[in-house]
């Protein structure tokens, strides 16, 4: 479980290939549910790359 504002690095992200391998934050204040078909909300990834949804078997938390 992640919460707001953590810092994770993405494994891999199945929304956008680009974000594997770069850090951002976790967007969503509560576990994701049906809408994001269970995936978390993860910004701040790069100038070029949006906000994307990744299953959280795609993040590791940086502990930061």
């Amino acid at each position: 479980m992640f919460e707001a504002g953590e810092e994770v690095l993405i494994v891999s992200c199945e929304d956008d290939p680009r974000a594997a391998g770069r850090t951002g934050r976790i967007v969503d204040e509560v576990p994701p549910g049906p809408l994001t078909g269970g995936r978390w909300t993860v910004n701040g990834i790069g100038l070029l790359i949006g906000p994307v949804l990744c299953h959280a078997d795609e993040l590791l938390s940086t502990g930061a």
